[in-house]
């Protein structure tokens, strides 16, 4: 119970996620149904509950953070700074107050828990337990802001606020060069084989993730931008490693596979702007032209992407039934070509792609919701905010690369 207690209070009884939640809180139930910390459960249950189009259900703990740095970096791309100025500002203040400013009360260690200053959790300050995928895409939405004029997107942060961000990447990044989900990797990796959750793949230990090292390089490679003399060396070491992990854990076809998202798509799209922000490009980088023809190769009649969830439990690409296009999905291969430099070599696949984004979306503004595009490993997660978020943001980067003349 002294673990339970520990882990209650260091997230606010928001716990790890809706598994853990119950399992504490029926612990704090049987040891007293009358005291404090079961009552502090109960004042949190309504964290796990969300209201959606099909009605009530109960989320991980909610996405707060994670939808709200990808959303403003969508909106950035937009450029409509001076439209969108009291949203960006909103939306940096939320980040801002969200930041994690305090390690773990007490003697964490023992607790088993890892440093959390300077991070970014799923969902807000609360939760206490960054993740490094979050802290790296706030980190990047903040650093942005923080060269825009402040009369439009609020106050930047302090410089010791982005040094504590930096040196949470820096905690986290393993000797592979790659960034785990939550805390540094330790553990052997057999210990996965006393897993006991069929839906569930390698969730009993830290692994390291494609797509967080590439978060975790754009958020570095633009902090080294701006701020040159905070651990180079450190840094330096940081990103170089970073791209080496990519790299090394391509696959043949030239994909990556995805654990957050529907599955090689969504890993090659972050793997190729990772390797981008650390100023590869298709011609000094084989990893880049690799994963650019996997996805000219695997682009739809229509000039759409579409991959099945049983990618993720296959381990191997697998298209959508009948060879049809997901919008989101077609949203992260549009971004991965354009980033690899498509539209200065052959634009007509981007050009195709942008075509049937517009053509899809609904008269109220969004787009259709189709197959979900979020996972953990072999687990599929729901992100209703996908299918606005990610089309806005590939054609507000597509707008960026076409001349339209009035």
């Amino acid at each position: 119970m002294k673990h339970i207690n520990y882990e209650d209070e260091a997230s606010r009884y928001i716990t790890i996620g809706c598994v853990e939640k119950p399992l504490n809180m029926l612990s704090c139930w049987v040891e007293d149904p009358n005291s404090d910390y079961f009552k502090k459960h109960l004042a949190r249950i309504s964290q796990f509950f969300w209201v959606g189009e099909d009605g009530m259900r109960v989320q991980s703990f909610g996405s707060q953070t994670w939808d709200c740095a990808l959303a403003v970096q969508a909106l950035l791309a937009c450029n409509l700074t001076d439209e969108m100025g009291p949203i960006l500002m909103k939306a940096h203040d939320f980040l801002k107050n969200s930041q994690v400013t305090d390690n773990p009360q007490g003697d964490f260690r023992s607790m088993f828990r890892h440093i959390s200053k300077g991070g970014w959790t799923f969902s807000d300050k609360d939760h206490g337990l960054p993740v490094s995928d979050c802290s790296s895409e706030s980190f990047v939405y903040c650093l942005h802001l923080s060269t825009m004029p402040p009369e439009i997107v609020g106050e930047k942060m302090e410089p010791e606020r982005f040094y504590d961000a930096a040196n949470f990447m820096l905690y986290i990044q393993s000797k592979t060069g790659g960034i785990t989900g939550w805390e540094p990797a330790g553990a052997p990796s057999w210990i996965e084989l006393l897993n006991p959750i069929e839906f569930l793949d390698e969730v009993i230990i830290e692994h390291d993730y494609v797509e967080c090292t590439a978060s975790a390089l754009k958020a570095m490679t633009l902090f080294k931008k701006l701020y040159t003399k905070h651990k180079k060396n450190e840094v330096n070491n940081f990103i170089t490693n970073g791209v080496k992990f990519i790299e090394d854990s391509q696959k043949f076809d030239g994909s990556w596979y995805g654990t957050w998202g529907v599955c090689f798509i969504y890993s090659t799209w972050w793997a190729i702007s990772g390797l981008v922000a650390a100023e590869k490009t298709y011609s000094n980088c084989l990893a880049i032209r690799k994963a650019t023809d996997f996805l000219l190769n695997i682009q739809c009649d229509d000039g759409g992407w579409g991959e099945s969830y049983l990618s993720c439990s296959n381990k191997k690409y697998v298209p959508l039934e009948g060879n049809r296009s997901n919008i989101v999905q077609t949203a992260w291969a549009t971004m991965g070509l354009i980033h690899a430099g498509q539209m200065e070599r052959d634009p007509t696949p981007v050009h195709r792609a942008a075509k049937l984004m517009i053509r899809s979306q609904l008269e109220n503004g969004h787009f259709p919701q189709q197959e979900i595009g979020g996972a953990f490993g072999n687990c599929m997660l729901h992100y209703p905010l996908y299918r606005i978020i990610f089309p806005i943001w590939a054609l507000a980067e597509y707008r960026s690369k076409v001349s339209v003349v009035f």
